[in-house]
């Protein structure tokens, strides 16, 4: 157990150790290799460059570099990334056997490994991750220390501010004061909703009961979205502190993070960072003589995707099944074990710290004037700069998708982004130029939801899109309410039918009354929004519908039913390939003559397609 005045000398001490990793003109010999050991990099072999790196630095005698893992860079399309500091060399795409070179070449020559060096989208040669576009219209708040710390080590997040704002509230705050800051800042859930935090965080507080609960919602289900477990395994932390925050305000002694278990090095380093909070004597009993006790506990979620509704969250934190509760009463009166609870997510709570040390006002001056702050995407899709983001509220889409995200690959045009997931809707080209906050996005049919967004190219089937999004809300759905087990399963068939090439006249608008029903009367925020994909697609993309139903035609050729497959006789050179490819012999024809598909035989695979050197096959 730490004193108060032992955090403070730990925070001076390494705050100066570690200037390197901020300031690019910090006068040091000392060299730190920061290796991205987030999720992705981790899968592509980033702890065995760590461990060549170790081998190469102590077989050249080099005492003044380190090796530190940190959390996600956010350029995950780049991946494995190697950082140096101070001098802030970026090299992109390492794998463990270019160890060695960097080590030798880099820092025993001092040259650089110019194949590693990072290239942005237009070619040109990136020296430093602040020269790269990915980067320039970012804005880092909930991420600010992913990346730049190691994430198990408490002492490092000690000497970027950490448990500062906590030591801010317990000794100078009031709860009431810390919740009109929270308030006043304008902060709004980021789990989907949008709900004023500092409002929900005043009707907890004034529940009446002697046992309180904080309970982080970490129970990340939308395809595609990873900002929550990226913030945990890159700083946890700040996780910890803003959930103690959180209890002291309201009047909480107990917290719980519930995470789904497919996030194993998130479990891992958030247990690791309440161990270590424990050890300091920062949770526990009478934390630094104020008389305030918080601890914390991680719950386990399986999968669920209805576990993300926050009620269903609670039943099976209790040990029940996960289903959603009829509301009211609301959580902030009666919640976990039935006394009142207060829940945000990982990227809410990722604010909380940051507001109290910079001031509510500071954190209203960024956004709109209604969505403050910046806000977390998991950008995906058919985008160069696949990654994780964090820009001001009110960036459009435009900026995000090309300037941020490089535009869209192999020459092919953008056609729409998904936002929020199954819960949220498609945004088409014509409105590239929405600012993304809550308000804005509503008005086109979509939503902020808790961050996803997808982007796809002119190749992607609309109709396709809505299909799999109800495919994944039928599989999801917990099966408690009429509407959203049977309402969404009869959605999904009308679409089966429609991309099967066996839509009628009229599908469409029973897809559209279908949704609305579902909307108004499903239980939970899941099933009230299961339908957004489907009624956005065909507000902006009807006609693809109705190709499919009349025509019987997938414009983007994306359908394999309704797709059909030719041989254009000028370009084909009579080579044979495609026929070989052929698994069923479909296709005939003599050497060095135009060859041709029976579409009676043909079972769409596409092989001959992918194949073909001439491109003379067409779908």
């Amino acid at each position: 157990m730490k004193k108060l005045e032992e955090i403070h000398e730990i925070r001076e001490q390494k705050r100066k150790e570690l200037d390197l990793r901020v300031n690019l003109k910090a006068d040091t010999q000392e060299k730190h290799i920061l290796v991205c050991r987030g999720t992705g990099c981790t899968s592509s072999k980033s702890p065995k460059i760590i461990e060549e790196l170790n081998k190469a630095i102590k077989e050249n005698n080099l005492n003044n570099v380190r090796v530190i893992q940190t959390g996600c860079f956010g350029l995950c399309a780049k991946g494995p990334i190697v950082i140096i500091r101070p001098e802030d060399t970026f090299y992109a795409v390492v794998k463990p056997e270019d160890c060695a070179e960097i080590v030798k070449t880099h820092l025993v020559e001092g040259k650089l490994v110019e194949r590693l060096l990072c290239k942005d989208i237009d070619g040109t040669e990136v020296k430093r991750l602040d020269e790269l576009n990915f980067y320039k219209k970012q804005k880092r708040i909930a991420l600010k220390n992913c990346g730049v710390i190691d994430p198990e080590n408490i002492d490092e997040y000690i000497a970027f501010d950490g448990y500062k704002a906590l030591e801010k509230c317990l000794m100078e705050m009031t709860p009431d004061e810390i919740i009109e800051t929270v308030t006043n800042s304008g902060l709004r859930g980021r789990g989907g909703a949008g709900f004023p935090t500092g409002k929900k965080w005043m009707f907890t507080k004034m529940a009446q009961s002697d046992q309180k609960y904080v309970v982080c919602n970490a129970d990340e289900g939308d395809p595609g979205a990873f900002m929550d477990r990226s913030i945990l395994e890159g700083d946890p932390h700040c996780v910890v502190e803003a959930m103690m925050i959180a209890g002291y305000a309201i009047g909480a002694n107990k917290g719980y993070i519930y995470v789904r278990a497919e996030y194993p090095i998130a479990v891992q380093r958030f247990q690791k960072a309440i161990d270590q909070a424990r050890e300091y004597g920062i949770l526990g009993k009478n934390i630094w003589n104020t008389g305030f006790d918080f601890d914390l506990e991680i719950r386990l979620g399986a999968g669920a995707f209805v576990c993300g509704e926050e009620t269903a969250l609670l039943e099976s934190i209790e040990g029940r099944r996960g289903q959603p509760r009829l509301k009211p009463p609301f959580p902030a009166n009666s919640g976990l074990w039935k006394e009142p609870t207060l829940i945000n997510n990982v990227e809410t709570y990722a604010n909380i710290t940051k507001i109290i040390l910079n001031g509510a006002e500071w954190y209203s001056s960024i956004g709109t004037e209604t969505s403050k702050g910046t806000k977390v995407f998991a950008l995906g899709g058919n985008v160069n700069n696949i990654g994780l983001v964090e820009v001001p509220m009110g960036t459009t889409l435009r900026e995000i998708v090309f300037d941020i995200g490089g535009g869209i690959p192999n020459g092919r045009q953008f056609k729409a982004a998904q936002t929020g997931g199954p819960s949220g809707g498609c945004i088409p080209a014509e409105h590239l130029d929405t600012p993304i906050d809550y308000e804005s996005l509503g008005k086109i049919g979509s939503m902020m939801g808790s961050g996803g967004l997808i982007v796809m190219d002119d190749s992607k089937c609309m109709v396709n899109l809505a299909k799999f999004y109800l495919g994944f809300t039928v599989d999801e759905s917990c099966g408690k309410c009429t509407p959203c087990r049977i309402g969404t399963k009869r959605m999904l068939e009308l679409l089966e039918r429609i991309t099967e090439g066996e839509g009628e006249e009229g599908d469409i608008e029973k897809l559209e009354k279908l949704a609305n029903n579902i909307k108004a009367a499903s239980v939970c925020g899941l099933g009230q929004t299961a339908p957004n994909p489907v009624l956005s697609t065909i507000k902006y993309f009807r006609d693809e519908y109705e190709a499919h139903i009349k025509d019987k035609k997938c414009p983007a050729g994306e359908c394999k039913a309704l797709a059909s497959y030719s041989i254009d006789p000028n370009k084909c050179k009579g080579c044979g390939i495609c026929k070989k490819q052929c698994p069923v012999g479909a296709i005939s024809g003599e050497v060095k003559s135009a060859h041709v598909i029976d579409p009676s035989i043909c079972i769409k695979c596409g092989a001959c397609a992918s194949k073909c050197p001439f491109k003379a096959i067409s779908k």
